[in-house]
């Protein structure tokens, strides 16, 4: 005799189901931030530290570029799932200048000066969390996660022209991973 067999777990919508598999990866997610913070405090870079002792202490930079004086960017960043980055220009003797948070509001308004190349992007705050195309303009857009303001979780759109380098406006937006019931979340 053949019994039907029940599962002893019941859910009243599909919602349900996936509650625990995006609190499984916020949870992740948040334990990776915390993890990385834990490991880099950018506090303790100070101005004229060398470059060895400013990745000492905060590793290896995500992304290193030679300035056309010769000197180096550093930037360590968060990205794509953080919402901070921290970068520094050396001086001539390979020492650090001044460590700063990128993923700014006011840091974002250098923008609206001069033109800026997708290499001169890439340097002055780092990888993007994503890099999209849009056919209508044929336009390539650079999104960086951040807060705005310091307080909402925000996504800064840099748009790169229908050539896909060289920056022709920028705006934020909310980040679309925090909105509504969290389907999207990391």
């Amino acid at each position: 005799m053949m019994t039907k067999s029940t599962s002893h777990f019941t859910h009243s919508n599909d919602k349900d189901v996936k509650r625990p598999l995006r609190a499984g990866r916020f949870v992740l997610a948040l334990a990776s931030v915390a993890i990385l913070a834990g490991c880099a405090n950018y506090s303790s870079v100070k101005p004229g530290m060398s470059i060895t002792e400013a990745v000492q202490k905060l590793g290896k930079p995500s992304t290193t570029c030679t300035r056309q004086d010769g000197t180096q960017r550093l930037i360590w960043t968060m990205q794509p799932y953080g919402q901070y980055a921290w970068g520094t220009n050396t001086t001539p003797q390979g020492t650090v200048i001044e460590l700063q948070q990128l993923l700014t509001d006011a840091h974002f308004q250098v923008l609206s000066t001069g033109q800026w190349t997708d290499q001169q992007l890439l340097c002055e705050f780092g990888e993007p969390a994503n890099k999209y195309g849009i056919s209508k303009g044929n336009e390539i857009v650079w999104a960086y996660r951040y807060k705005q303001e310091g307080v909402w979780n925000s996504m800064m759109y840099v748009y790169m022209g229908p050539q896909g380098n060289l920056v022709n406006r920028f705006h934020p937006a909310p980040d679309p991973d925090t909105l509504g019931d969290g389907d999207r979340m990391r």
